[in-house]
């Protein structure tokens, strides 16, 4: 019995961890060469890293997103990606 209330805990505390790293929807408005200038209504003021990841292109379900680290006005560092396949932009923790 034991056993089996670990592993329902470890899976629940899986669970809750992958939700807290979901990508969530972002507005982004970008410059002329794609790079964002202002998320979630806030100001850019600067990128700090830029990256590509493409992945499962073999798949029904590729991965193909352009990754931004992003320095706001407000201080914040925020890490915004644009997918690809969906033609969306998101926020996610880095």
């Amino acid at each position: 019995m034991a056993g089996s209330t670990v592993s329902r805990a470890h899976a629940v505390t899986k669970t809750a961890a992958s939700q807290l790293n979901a990508p969530r929807p972002a507005l982004v408005e970008t410059a002329v060469d794609g790079t964002p200038g202002v998320v979630n209504r806030e100001a850019v003021i600067v990128v700090r890293e830029e990256w590509r990841v493409v992945d499962r292109w073999w798949t029904d379900d590729p991965v193909d997103r352009r990754y931004f680290e992003v320095v706001l006005e407000s201080g914040r560092n925020v890490c915004v990606f644009r997918d690809r396949e969906k033609a969306c932009w998101f926020t996610q923790r880095a």
